[in-house]
């Protein structure tokens, strides 16, 4: 471990309570963890604490951290190109997109960069009311799309309760089968009532006013909730039928995290845009970007497309881009991210649902995983209440950090989404931590 200095993280921690304002927190409470360093599934404190990140941060460092192959790609290019404004091509750019639309296949042609994914949705958005000269966007309730304004107002989740500024979002159920809003007795029925539901709600808002149904073709922080069997393809049938266009939001699915280079190629299904971020450099410079069909960036030929920004596709970010994509080719990773969840935490965390009554539901694919946490398996009583914690969910996350393993909690879930380059030695180490963390909130079951 490097820069382990409990001095210097006095220093840290004393400027960034005095200088530094934190996103989604009340500020006064703060007590930050101050980061020294980090490599590959791990990352350690100034006192020397390293934890195994079963976070992947904000799920996004899918090629772990530090990776000195994309590292390497960022220091030459700072020394060739350290920055150009977005009207002119630089070699990087063009390469990122090129190996963009390579994985992504199917009906892939463009990239338009931004800097993350609320950006990135904020645009395809945009493009698909100037496509379809329709204006309303389509959205689950169980979703997160970011913190920008279309985006905010997108998302399902209550951080879009205080931001509801962006007009014309219309939000449906999507497909949850463990905590069904249609009353289904199998995946199958869930679908099908699902696809019910949306298609009444297209037809009730008017078919001739919906621009675009915006999903994720994984659902990342409000579950990880892996769509049951047909619904991606009935969801692109009802687009098809109706004249819409089919956003994807792979900003937290994408680039190996499900076992695939982008999760709705788990499916039969090819939307018309895709975005992404996190996971195509692992957040090392701050990216993102809208994969753009041939027929919609057709509309743009001779039409003036009105965005864009001026760090679109910054020689950086392409470059670290680049060396992702390469480096995850060369070295397997997506293949290995499909067999650690197939081999080692899909079976483990079936198991540890076997001990811990706690845990009420296990979900997932590749290194995406969420355990959906319970007090009584048959009323599936939530270990904490929709939008806010419990001491139960307090006391887990204490548990898990105290025998170093960083956790990812949302609401009464505990999502186990490590980075893609985790081998199956630290799977393992991450499943022992967690068994002996429920085992100290079993007492929190009442059923």
């Amino acid at each position: 471990m490097t820069n382990v200095d409990a001095a210097e993280g006095a220093r840290v921690y004393d400027l960034d309570r005095s200088y530094v304002f934190h996103s989604w927190s009340a500020q006064k409470a703060l007590k930050p963890m101050c980061i020294a360093g980090a490599e590959g599934s791990y990352f350690w404190d100034y006192d020397g604490n390293k934890f195994l990140d079963f976070s992947s941060q904000l799920v996004n460092v899918n090629i772990g951290h530090q990776h000195p192959k994309v590292i390497a790609a960022i220091v030459e290019q700072a020394g060739k190109l350290a920055t150009v404004a977005p009207q002119h091509a630089n070699d990087k750019r063009g390469e990122a997109a090129q190996r963009i639309v390579e994985v992504a296949g199917g009906k892939a042609d463009k990239v338009f960069f931004t800097n993350g994914g609320a950006d990135a949705v904020e645009n395809a958005i945009r493009m698909a009311r100037l496509h379809t000269h329709k204006h309303k966007i389509l959205s689950a309730y169980r979703s997160y799309h970011g913190n920008t304004g279309a985006a905010i107002a997108a998302t399902g989740d209550p951080r879009r309760w205080p931001n509801e500024y962006s007009a014309q979002q219309v939000h449906f159920f999507g497909p949850f089968f463990y905590r069904s809003e249609f009353w289904s007795t199998t995946p199958e029925q869930e679908t099908e009532r699902a696809l019910i539901h949306l298609e009444h709600v297209i037809q009730f808002e008017g078919p001739g006013t919906v621009g675009a149904i915006l999903l994720e073709s994984v659902v990342g922080t409000a579950g990880v909730l892996v769509p049951p069997p047909g619904y991606l393809e009935g969801v692109r049938a009802l687009c098809d039928k109706y004249g819409i266009i089919m956003i994807l939001d792979e900003t937290m699915s994408g680039f190996g995290r499900t076992g695939k280079w982008f999760a709705f190629q788990n499916w039969n299904v090819e939307p018309d845009l895709i975005v992404f971020a996190k996971g195509s450099n692992s957040g090392y410079v701050p990216v993102g970007g809208v994969i753009i069909s041939k027929e919609i960036a057709a509309t743009f030929d001779e039409r003036v497309f009105p965005g864009g920004l001026t760090y679109s596709g910054h020689p950086l970010a392409a470059a670290s881009i680049v060396a992702s994509i390469d480096a995850m080719k060369e070295e397997n990773i997506i293949e290995n991210a499909a067999s650690i969840g197939e081999n080692i935490l899909g079976p483990g965390l079936r198991a540890l649902a076997e001990k811990h009554p706690v845990i009420g539901e296990v979900r997932g694919l590749g290194v995406f995983w969420a355990l959906d946490l319970v007090t009584n398996r048959e009323t599936r009583e939530p270990l904490a209440p929709y939008g806010g914690t419990s001491q139960a969910m307090t006391d887990l996350v204490t548990a898990c950090k105290s025998r170093g393993l960083m956790p990812f909690v949302n609401f009464n879930r505990m999502h186990v989404v490590p980075p893609c380059v985790v081998t199956e030695a630290q799977a393992r180490e991450g499943l022992e931590i967690l068994d002996q963390a429920f085992g100290d909130i079993d007492s929190y079951y009442q059923g």
